[in-house]
């Protein structure tokens, strides 16, 4: 029996206001970790590392030139750092300032500090290092040959016996194809500053969605207690996930810094070191054997991601653990093996990024689709829906039941407003009579899960001030990166005490006052802290109804807050009022909140449990022109159906649906990282790695959201996350390359691989040619 959704009317939450820092971004006046003023005595670190080498022992290292060029105050190498020479989130293995020895090239052996940014930078170069080269892995196959110890054990999802339904099926298909990683891009690069104050106290201005991690491991480093480490973040001109666990680092570099001269420090990395010395999307290698039968259906599936995680564990084994959960994306599979190893290379640690491993194993479900479609002989589509989870509640390889599943509603209505049969037969007869230029269209669903799978970051604070005269003082542990999260978390407030948004002050995210906070990841930030910022209304709230309910002897349920005034009985007052009159009667007003999000469990030894909260869904239908002597290509149009349950801001919501699908988009065409067999980045520049601009914006881009019923679990005003799932839409562009270039020989299965460059759609076009 189906349980009926509470819906609760409102009245900010669920309107359309503008992101809380527009009017500053379109001025210019929004002020980022480097644009704020600079404390008297400021001096500037810079990281400096071997110029040649990814492995090996570090054989010398001359710094007499360094030490002694203009400018600089002192040098510092890992026998200055006062506590754990480490800045690694998990497992360790990150050595703030290498000792001894590099595992890849452009990892920091030293950093200067000097009066300015220019004489620090300049000073690195006249290091003389000489490493004791050994020859690096740094590709999946040079891990595979060397044997190199993972950074994680392998791991998997088995459900029932894929071998055995594997060797009964009726159709069978082998693949090993590649999904590239992708940089962060960020427009603010890492950045931090660092301010020594009394008693060995440290307040560190960082970028980063992670202050509390960053806090605890400055600690760890210069070996004081956690409370007296307070990392602030206002804002961030982007992250993506680049910022969880690798803003660190250059963190650590300015409070060393700050310890040791006394004075405030600033760490700034440039483009082209900021592209080097941090990780990226991990990229795949994925070999895999499923069977299907005559209709297309799976039978059986069977597959290994093989991750080239980079030299350290970092975040790979979370990411790892992610690629599996989303290797079936909105598919059932009945017999499934779901593996993957975590390989170490002499890289840069590849590192989270939007969808954290969910899109390299929802691409290897799409090709898999599009494989059995050609196979076949059958529309892709159908294919799709023919293995569809069902509505009744099918289960997951890792045992989790999939209720609410709205996937199929969504593709049905994305079929008929995109007009995807008739389109389908249009570009058939282009193909036929054209043969240069091919087109193809792909549509595609997006079923991704909402928690942290580690269960225990499923948790946050806020605090919330009320003021004698109506106003609001709001601190949470969510960040804000662009996302428009302090906005959507301010009108859930405003919502509680029935006032405008504007009355409510949204407060840079610091330490000093939500402790303990997890990153702002998982597309959960506003799920967690928008929860926790109610909580703590509601308690505060629920005291002012006390009070008037007694103080004006009327019951509780005739008191109502709305329009910036509160009801009482037939009294009306501004809220105001209400405050000053609470305070004066010696009424608390200011309280912490707290969330926990229910249901979840993960019991990942026996890969089984519920980890998500609940899923979100989206599809998208993209279609494109290749041209088949050149590669080049272009996306004609896209349609976009995606579900964000009742949306707590819908003009926020479709800003991350089109961001994030062009930025998955850009991840699958455009974005390629290059690294030479000496383990050197060569695409460490916007000269030679290209993102996504706005020519590359489908002109014909339509995007809508999904008319929800609301979400089916309790969250925050039925709301669902938006922050990653988008991104994944941008599959259905790589699919219709993938549609293009099959026409060229149909029935062959081109070899495709990702991201379908210019140069690797001529490869698969020449191949099947």
């Amino acid at each position: 029996m189906a349980v009926a959704r509470r819906v609760i009317e409102t009245k900010t939450v669920g309107r359309t206001l503008a992101h809380d820092s527009a009017a500053l971004h379109v001025q210019g006046s929004a002020t980022y970790v480097d644009d704020m003023r600079e404390p008297e005595g400021l001096v500037h670190v810079y990281p400096g590392f071997a110029k040649d080498g990814a492995l090996g022992r570090i054989k010398s290292l001359d710094l007499s030139a360094v030490a002694s060029a203009p400018g600089v105050l002192r040098v510092l190498t890992a026998k200055d750092v006062p506590g754990l020479n480490d800045c690694a989130p998990v497992f360790g293995g990150d050595p703030i300032l290498a000792d001894g020895r590099i595992m890849f090239h452009g990892q920091v052996i030293f950093a200067v500090v000097a009066e300015t940014r220019e004489a620090a930078r300049r000073a690195t170069k006249l290091a003389k290092i000489e490493i004791a080269a050994e020859k690096p892995a740094v590709t999946v196959e040079d891990a595979l040959a060397a044997k190199t110890n993972d950074v994680g054990e392998p791991y998997q999802f088995l459900r029932r016996d894929p071998a055995k339904a594997l060797a009964s099926a009726t159709h069978i298909v082998s693949e090993s194809f590649r999904v590239g990683g992708q940089e962060h891009f960020y427009l603010e690069g890492q950045v931090s500053l660092a301010e020594p104050e009394e008693h060995g106290a440290m307040t560190v201005h960082c970028s980063t969605q992670h202050p509390s991690e960053v806090q605890f491991l400055i600690a760890h480093m210069l070996h004081v207690p956690a409370a007296l480490v307070t990392v602030e973040c206002r804002r961030m001109g982007g992250a993506f996930g680049g910022k969880e666990s690798q803003a660190a680092q250059w963190a650590c570099l300015a409070a060393l810094a700050a310890r040791l001269t006394g004075r405030p420090a600033k760490c700034r990395l440039d483009r082209d070191e900021d592209m080097m010395l941090t990780g990226k999307r991990h990229d795949f290698r994925v070999d895999y054997r499923a069977g299907f039968d005559a209709k297309g259906r799976v039978t059986a599936v069977d597959v290994d991601f093989l991750a080239r995680c980079g030299y350290s564990a970092d975040l790979s084994n979370a990411i790892c653990d992610r690629t599996m959960f989303h290797a079936d994306n909105a598919y059932f599979y009945p017999a499934a093996r779901i593996a993957t190893r975590r390989l170490r290379t002499n890289t840069v640690s590849n590192t989270a990024f939007r969808g954290f491993g969910g899109p390299q194993g929802m691409i290897f479900a799409e090709r898999l689709m599009e494989v059995i479609a050609i196979r076949t002989g059958q529309d892709p589509l159908d294919v799709r829906k023919a293995n569809l989870y069902g509505v009744k509640g099918d289960v997951t390889p890792y045992g989790m039941k999939v209720e609410d599943n709205i996937a199929p509603e969504i593709i049905a209505a994305l079929e008929k407003s995109s007009d995807y049969r008739a389109r389908r037969k249009k570009i058939a007869a282009f193909n036929t009579k054209s043969p240069v230029l091919k087109k193809g269209i792909s549509l595609t669903p997006v079923k991704f899960g909402i928690s942290f799978t580690l269960t225990h970051l499923n948790q946050a604070g806020a605090l919330v001030h009320v003021y004698t005269d109506g106003s609001v003082h709001l601190n949470h542990g969510g960040t804000e990166m662009g996302q428009g999260l302090y906005t959507k978390v301010a009108q859930v407030v405003a919502e509680e005490f029935g006032i405008a948004a504007a009355d409510v002050r949204i407060t840079a995210t610091t330490t000093g006052k939500v402790p303990n906070t997890s990153a702002t990841a998982a597309s959960s930030g506003a799920d967690l802290n928008g929860m926790a910022a109610k909580a703590a209304a509601s308690t505060i709230r629920n005291r002012l109804v006390d009070f008037a309910a007694k103080q004006w002897k009327v019951p509780k349920r005739s008191i109502r807050f709305e329009d910036g005034k509160v009801l009482i009985g037939n009294r009306a007052m501004p809220f105001g009022d209400l405050a000053r009159q609470a305070h004066i009667a010696r009424i608390s007003l200011s309280s912490t909140g707290y969330y926990a999000t229910p249901k979840i469990s993960w019991d990942r030894p026996k890969a089984k449990g519920r980890p998500f909260f609940y899923f979100a869904y989206g599809a998208a239908c993209s279609e494109v022109t290749i041209d088949t002597l050149t590669g080049e290509m272009t996306v004609d149009r896209v349609d976009i159906l995606h579900d964000v349950g009742r949306s707590l801001n819908p003009g926020l919501d479709i800003g991350q649906v089109e961001g994030g699908f062009v930025q998955g988009m850009g991840w699958l065409t455009t974005e390629e990282l290059v690294f030479d067999d000496q383990g050197r980045l060569r695409t460490h520049a916007p000269s030679t790695y290209k993102i996504p601009c706005a020519s590359d914006v489908p002109a014909d881009f339509r995007v809508k959201l999904f008319e929800s019923r609301g979400n089916k679990e309790d969250t925050i005003y039925r709301s669902k996350a938006v922050g990653e799932p988008p991104l994944m839409l941008g599959i259905s562009v790589w699919t219709a390359i993938f549609d293009a270039v099959a026409s060229l020989k149909p029935g062959a299965i081109p070899q495709l691989d990702a991201p379908a460059t210019p140069e690797a759609i001529l490869r698969a076009g020449k191949g099947l040619r």
